[in-house]
Protein backbone atom coordinates (compact mmCIF):
# COMPACT_ATOMS: atom_id res chain seq x y z
CA UNK A 1 0.00 0.00 0.00
CA UNK A 2 2.64 2.42 0.89
CA UNK A 3 4.59 3.90 -1.75
CA UNK A 4 7.78 3.26 -0.25
CA UNK A 5 10.46 0.66 -0.28
CA UNK A 6 10.43 0.43 3.58
CA UNK A 7 6.91 0.39 3.95
CA UNK A 8 6.71 -3.15 2.36
CA UNK A 9 8.01 -5.86 4.53
CA UNK A 10 11.08 -8.20 3.22
CA UNK A 11 11.63 -11.41 5.58
CA UNK A 12 14.73 -13.90 5.40
CA UNK A 13 13.06 -17.11 4.05
CA UNK A 14 14.77 -19.39 6.49
CA UNK A 15 13.23 -17.59 9.78
CA UNK A 16 9.66 -17.54 7.92
CA UNK A 17 10.28 -21.85 7.00
CA UNK A 18 11.30 -21.87 10.84
CA UNK A 19 8.39 -20.19 11.82
CA UNK A 20 5.98 -22.70 9.59
CA UNK A 21 5.36 -19.40 7.26
CA UNK A 22 5.29 -21.72 4.12
CA UNK A 23 2.92 -24.31 5.78
CA UNK A 24 5.71 -27.34 4.87
CA UNK A 25 6.01 -26.09 1.34
CA UNK A 26 9.80 -26.66 0.60
CA UNK A 27 12.00 -23.99 -0.37
CA UNK A 28 12.71 -24.72 -3.36
CA UNK A 29 9.44 -24.48 -4.38
CA UNK A 30 9.20 -21.37 -2.54
CA UNK A 31 11.60 -19.89 -4.67
CA UNK A 32 10.45 -21.15 -8.00
CA UNK A 33 6.84 -20.17 -7.25
CA UNK A 34 7.97 -16.81 -5.99
CA UNK A 35 10.29 -16.14 -7.97
CA UNK A 36 12.82 -15.78 -5.75
CA UNK A 37 16.65 -15.08 -6.84
CA UNK A 38 17.76 -14.03 -2.90
CA UNK A 39 17.11 -15.15 0.45
CA UNK A 40 14.38 -12.84 1.42
CA UNK A 41 10.79 -12.80 0.52
CA UNK A 42 9.10 -9.02 0.01
CA UNK A 43 5.34 -9.60 0.85
CA UNK A 44 4.30 -6.99 -1.70
CA UNK A 45 6.39 -8.02 -4.81
CA UNK A 46 5.09 -12.20 -3.80
CA UNK A 47 1.26 -11.24 -3.75
CA UNK A 48 1.80 -8.98 -6.91
CA UNK A 49 3.16 -12.27 -8.79
CA UNK A 50 0.13 -14.07 -6.90
CA UNK A 51 -2.83 -11.43 -7.47
CA UNK A 52 -4.21 -11.54 -11.02
CA UNK A 53 -4.84 -8.04 -10.58
CA UNK A 54 -4.22 -5.64 -7.90
CA UNK A 55 -5.18 -1.98 -7.34
CA UNK A 56 -3.73 1.52 -6.45
CA UNK A 57 -5.69 3.60 -3.90
CA UNK A 58 -5.65 6.75 -6.50
CA UNK A 59 -4.47 7.53 -9.73
CA UNK A 60 -0.98 9.37 -8.11
CA UNK A 61 -0.73 6.15 -6.43
CA UNK A 62 -0.94 4.17 -9.32
CA UNK A 63 1.57 6.18 -11.20
CA UNK A 64 3.41 5.44 -8.63
CA UNK A 65 3.13 2.01 -7.47
CA UNK A 66 3.59 0.99 -11.46
CA UNK A 67 6.91 2.98 -11.47
CA UNK A 68 8.09 0.91 -8.12
CA UNK A 69 7.49 -2.17 -9.22
CA UNK A 70 6.30 -2.76 -12.72
CA UNK A 71 9.73 -3.34 -13.51
CA UNK A 72 9.80 -6.91 -11.52
CA UNK A 73 9.26 -9.83 -13.98
CA UNK A 74 6.02 -11.57 -13.65
CA UNK A 75 3.41 -9.03 -11.53
CA UNK A 76 0.06 -8.39 -12.23
CA UNK A 77 -1.70 -5.68 -14.04
CA UNK A 78 -1.89 -2.49 -10.84
CA UNK A 79 -4.65 -0.97 -11.79
CA UNK A 80 -6.43 2.71 -9.43
CA UNK A 81 -9.55 2.65 -7.40
CA UNK A 82 -9.41 5.71 -5.68
CA UNK A 83 -10.69 5.59 -1.51
CA UNK A 84 -13.59 7.07 -0.95
CA UNK A 85 -15.68 7.47 2.29
CA UNK A 86 -19.01 6.80 3.82
CA UNK A 87 -21.53 9.90 3.50
CA UNK A 88 -23.70 8.42 5.91
CA UNK A 89 -21.49 7.87 8.66
CA UNK A 90 -19.87 11.56 8.17
CA UNK A 91 -21.67 14.18 7.23
CA UNK A 92 -23.91 16.27 9.42
CA UNK A 93 -27.43 15.97 8.88
CA UNK A 94 -28.68 19.56 9.75
CA UNK A 95 -25.76 20.67 7.40
CA UNK A 96 -26.14 18.64 4.69
CA UNK A 97 -30.02 19.47 4.74
CA UNK A 98 -29.03 23.18 4.66
CA UNK A 99 -26.84 22.85 1.87
CA UNK A 100 -29.06 20.60 -0.28
CA UNK A 101 -31.62 23.31 0.70
CA UNK A 102 -29.10 25.90 -0.74
CA UNK A 103 -30.18 27.18 2.41
CA UNK A 104 -27.02 29.54 2.83
CA UNK A 105 -28.02 31.47 6.15
CA UNK A 106 -28.81 28.19 7.65
CA UNK A 107 -25.91 26.24 6.80
CA UNK A 108 -23.48 29.00 7.89
CA UNK A 109 -25.22 29.23 11.31
CA UNK A 110 -25.27 25.52 11.81
CA UNK A 111 -21.40 25.36 10.76
CA UNK A 112 -21.15 27.78 13.43
CA UNK A 113 -23.04 25.87 15.92
CA UNK A 114 -20.71 22.69 14.80
CA UNK A 115 -17.79 24.79 15.64
CA UNK A 116 -18.74 25.88 19.37
CA UNK A 117 -19.96 21.90 19.98
CA UNK A 118 -15.89 20.56 18.95
CA UNK A 119 -14.41 23.77 20.88
CA UNK A 120 -16.06 22.50 23.82
CA UNK A 121 -13.98 19.73 23.29
CA UNK A 122 -10.68 21.61 23.35
CA UNK A 123 -11.85 23.63 26.22
CA UNK A 124 -12.38 20.17 28.21
CA UNK A 125 -8.79 18.64 27.32
CA UNK A 126 -6.72 21.97 27.21
CA UNK A 127 -8.56 24.64 28.79
CA UNK A 128 -7.77 26.95 25.71
CA UNK A 129 -10.83 28.52 25.16
CA UNK A 130 -11.20 29.42 21.08
CA UNK A 131 -13.05 31.33 19.44
CA UNK A 132 -16.25 30.13 16.87
CA UNK A 133 -15.76 33.58 14.83
CA UNK A 134 -12.34 32.90 14.40
CA UNK A 135 -10.92 31.46 11.13
CA UNK A 136 -9.86 27.68 12.47
CA UNK A 137 -6.93 25.80 10.75
CA UNK A 138 -6.93 21.95 12.13
CA UNK A 139 -4.38 19.25 11.36
CA UNK A 140 -5.51 15.10 12.17
CA UNK A 141 -4.75 11.84 11.08
CA UNK A 142 -2.23 9.83 12.00
CA UNK A 143 1.06 10.83 13.31
CA UNK A 144 3.50 9.61 10.75
CA UNK A 145 6.87 11.89 9.65
CA UNK A 146 6.10 12.02 6.45
CA UNK A 147 2.89 13.63 6.67
CA UNK A 148 4.40 16.84 8.00
CA UNK A 149 2.29 17.66 11.46
CA UNK A 150 4.69 20.72 12.31
CA UNK A 151 5.33 21.72 8.64
CA UNK A 152 3.11 24.93 9.22
CA UNK A 153 5.79 25.59 12.23
CA UNK A 154 8.68 25.56 10.01
CA UNK A 155 9.14 28.95 9.66
CA UNK A 156 8.36 29.90 13.52
CA UNK A 157 7.79 33.06 13.54
CA UNK A 158 5.97 33.63 10.14
CA UNK A 159 3.77 31.11 12.11
CA UNK A 160 3.47 33.30 15.33
CA UNK A 161 2.74 36.51 13.89
CA UNK A 162 -0.48 34.39 11.77
CA UNK A 163 -1.96 33.32 14.81
CA UNK A 164 -1.06 36.06 16.84
CA UNK A 165 -2.94 39.11 14.55
CA UNK A 166 -6.27 39.89 16.52
CA UNK A 167 -7.42 42.15 13.07
CA UNK A 168 -7.50 38.75 11.01
CA UNK A 169 -6.85 36.26 13.59
CA UNK A 170 -6.49 32.44 13.27
CA UNK A 171 -6.73 29.14 15.38
CA UNK A 172 -4.69 25.93 14.60
CA UNK A 173 -5.53 22.32 16.15
CA UNK A 174 -3.65 19.21 15.88
CA UNK A 175 -4.50 15.86 16.76
CA UNK A 176 -3.49 12.34 15.94
CA UNK A 177 -1.54 9.38 16.59
CA UNK A 178 1.89 8.27 16.31
CA UNK A 179 2.59 4.63 16.61
CA UNK A 180 3.83 3.50 19.85
CA UNK A 181 7.25 2.76 18.28
CA UNK A 182 7.68 5.72 15.77
CA UNK A 183 10.23 7.59 18.01
CA UNK A 184 10.43 10.45 14.99
CA UNK A 185 6.65 10.76 14.85
CA UNK A 186 6.16 10.90 18.92
CA UNK A 187 9.00 13.72 18.73
CA UNK A 188 6.94 15.89 16.20
CA UNK A 189 3.93 15.14 18.67
CA UNK A 190 5.87 16.26 21.87
CA UNK A 191 7.25 19.45 19.64
CA UNK A 192 4.35 20.31 18.79
CA UNK A 193 2.40 20.50 22.09
CA UNK A 194 6.17 22.12 23.10
CA UNK A 195 6.00 24.72 20.87
CA UNK A 196 2.39 26.46 21.01
CA UNK A 197 1.75 25.61 24.51
CA UNK A 198 2.11 29.66 25.37
CA UNK A 199 0.08 30.66 22.17
CA UNK A 200 -3.36 31.19 23.42
CA UNK A 201 -4.93 29.90 19.70
CA UNK A 202 -3.58 26.85 19.05
CA UNK A 203 -3.91 23.13 20.92
CA UNK A 204 -3.03 19.70 20.24
CA UNK A 205 -5.61 17.03 21.40
CA UNK A 206 -5.00 13.36 22.47
CA UNK A 207 -7.41 10.58 21.80
CA UNK A 208 -7.84 10.62 17.90
CA UNK A 209 -10.15 7.84 17.52
CA UNK A 210 -13.24 8.10 14.92
CA UNK A 211 -15.21 10.61 17.53
CA UNK A 212 -13.24 12.86 17.64
CA UNK A 213 -11.68 13.07 14.39
CA UNK A 214 -15.49 13.21 13.19
CA UNK A 215 -15.89 16.58 15.72
CA UNK A 216 -12.78 17.96 14.30
CA UNK A 217 -14.35 18.10 10.39
CA UNK A 218 -17.10 19.25 11.77
CA UNK A 219 -16.10 22.25 13.64
CA UNK A 220 -12.66 23.41 11.73
CA UNK A 221 -13.00 25.55 8.45
CA UNK A 222 -9.93 24.56 6.93
CA UNK A 223 -8.44 20.98 6.91
CA UNK A 224 -4.83 21.06 6.63
CA UNK A 225 -3.08 18.16 4.46
CA UNK A 226 0.90 18.21 3.80
CA UNK A 227 2.55 14.89 2.96
CA UNK A 228 5.97 14.76 1.16
CA UNK A 229 5.15 14.48 -2.35
CA UNK A 230 4.57 11.71 -3.91
CA UNK A 231 4.36 9.57 -0.28
CA UNK A 232 0.48 9.81 0.48
CA UNK A 233 -0.98 6.87 -0.95
CA UNK A 234 -4.42 8.03 -0.76
CA UNK A 235 -5.65 10.39 2.14
CA UNK A 236 -9.44 10.38 3.26
CA UNK A 237 -9.70 13.12 5.84
CA UNK A 238 -10.03 15.71 3.20
CA UNK A 239 -13.16 13.89 1.82
CA UNK A 240 -15.06 13.90 5.01
CA UNK A 241 -13.87 17.39 5.84
CA UNK A 242 -15.43 18.83 2.44
CA UNK A 243 -18.80 16.70 3.56
CA UNK A 244 -18.80 19.13 6.68
CA UNK A 245 -18.11 22.45 5.06
CA UNK A 246 -14.42 22.16 5.95
CA UNK A 247 -12.17 23.30 2.78
CA UNK A 248 -8.81 21.59 2.03
CA UNK A 249 -5.69 23.13 2.48
CA UNK A 250 -3.60 20.64 0.80
CA UNK A 251 -0.33 19.39 -0.68
CA UNK A 252 -1.66 17.70 -4.40
CA UNK A 253 -0.99 14.04 -3.27
CA UNK A 254 -3.33 11.19 -2.82
CA UNK A 255 -6.36 12.24 -3.82
CA UNK A 256 -6.34 15.48 -4.24
CA UNK A 257 -5.44 15.71 -7.46
CA UNK A 258 -8.62 14.17 -8.74
CA UNK A 259 -10.49 16.75 -6.70
CA UNK A 260 -8.88 19.23 -6.51
CA UNK A 261 -9.91 22.94 -8.17
CA UNK A 262 -7.59 25.84 -6.63
CA UNK A 263 -9.20 28.36 -5.41
CA UNK A 264 -12.16 26.94 -6.46
CA UNK A 265 -12.91 24.21 -4.06
CA UNK A 266 -9.98 23.79 -1.90
CA UNK A 267 -6.36 26.14 -1.84
CA UNK A 268 -3.12 23.77 -3.11
CA UNK A 269 -0.04 23.99 -1.63
CA UNK A 270 2.44 23.45 -4.37
CA UNK A 271 4.83 20.81 -3.60
CA UNK A 272 8.92 21.78 -4.77
CA UNK A 273 10.61 20.11 -7.20
CA UNK A 274 11.03 16.10 -5.96
CA UNK A 275 14.70 16.13 -6.43
CA UNK A 276 15.52 18.17 -3.84
CA UNK A 277 17.08 17.04 -0.92
CA UNK A 278 13.50 16.50 1.84
CA UNK A 279 14.54 19.83 4.39
CA UNK A 280 14.71 22.49 0.95
CA UNK A 281 11.54 20.29 -0.12
CA UNK A 282 10.60 21.50 3.59
CA UNK A 283 11.83 25.28 3.31
CA UNK A 284 9.91 25.34 0.61
CA UNK A 285 6.49 23.65 0.91
CA UNK A 286 6.00 25.64 4.08
CA UNK A 287 7.09 29.16 2.83
CA UNK A 288 4.19 28.55 -0.01
CA UNK A 289 1.62 27.03 2.65
CA UNK A 290 2.37 30.43 4.60
CA UNK A 291 2.01 32.31 1.42
CA UNK A 292 -1.16 30.83 0.79
CA UNK A 293 -3.00 31.55 4.05
CA UNK A 294 -1.67 35.42 4.57
CA UNK A 295 -1.78 35.97 0.75
CA UNK A 296 -5.55 34.25 0.03
CA UNK A 297 -7.15 32.29 2.50
CA UNK A 298 -7.43 34.51 5.58
CA UNK A 299 -8.28 37.76 3.49
CA UNK A 300 -11.02 35.78 1.56
CA UNK A 301 -12.18 34.42 4.99
CA UNK A 302 -12.49 37.77 6.96
CA UNK A 303 -12.84 39.75 3.47
CA UNK A 304 -14.95 38.27 1.25
CA UNK A 305 -16.88 35.64 3.38
CA UNK A 306 -19.59 35.02 0.43
CA UNK A 307 -16.80 34.32 -2.11
CA UNK A 308 -15.45 31.84 0.67
CA UNK A 309 -18.58 30.64 1.34
CA UNK A 310 -18.25 29.86 -2.39
CA UNK A 311 -15.23 27.76 -2.37
CA UNK A 312 -16.94 25.49 1.19
CA UNK A 313 -19.94 24.85 -1.21
CA UNK A 314 -18.00 24.18 -4.31
CA UNK A 315 -15.99 21.10 -2.03
CA UNK A 316 -19.37 20.13 -0.69
CA UNK A 317 -20.67 19.88 -3.93
CA UNK A 318 -17.75 18.36 -5.82
CA UNK A 319 -16.41 15.50 -3.02
CA UNK A 320 -20.03 13.51 -3.50
CA UNK A 321 -20.51 11.21 -4.99
CA UNK A 322 -16.82 10.96 -6.64
CA UNK A 323 -15.57 10.72 -3.39
CA UNK A 324 -18.35 9.23 -1.64
CA UNK A 325 -18.06 4.74 -0.95
CA UNK A 326 -20.93 3.61 -3.37
CA UNK A 327 -18.56 4.93 -6.10
CA UNK A 328 -15.49 2.93 -4.81
CA UNK A 329 -17.69 0.06 -4.11
CA UNK A 330 -19.13 -0.34 -7.39
CA UNK A 331 -15.80 -0.06 -8.79
CA UNK A 332 -14.34 -2.39 -6.48
CA UNK A 333 -16.74 -4.37 -8.30
CA UNK A 334 -16.96 -4.38 -11.61
CA UNK A 335 -12.95 -3.50 -12.35
CA UNK A 336 -11.26 -5.74 -9.43
CA UNK A 337 -13.83 -8.67 -8.22
CA UNK A 338 -16.06 -9.24 -11.22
Amino acid sequence: HTPELAGNEERPIKLLQDMSFFAGVPLDEVRRVARLDGDSLNYTLTALRFARKANAVSKVHGEVAREMWGHYEGICPIISITNAQNGTYWRDTQLAAAFKAKDDNALIARKKEMKKEFFKIVADQTGTLLDPEVLTIVWARRFAAYKRADLILRDFERFVKLVSDDTRPVQVIWAGKPYPKDFGAIDIFNSIITRTKNLKRCAVLTGYELELSAEMKKGSDLWLNTPRYPREASGTSGMTAAMNASVSVSIADGWIPEFAKDGENCFIIKHADVALPDAQKDDHEADNLLTVLEKTVVPMYYDQPKQFLKVVKAGMKDVEPEFESGRMAKEYYEQLYK
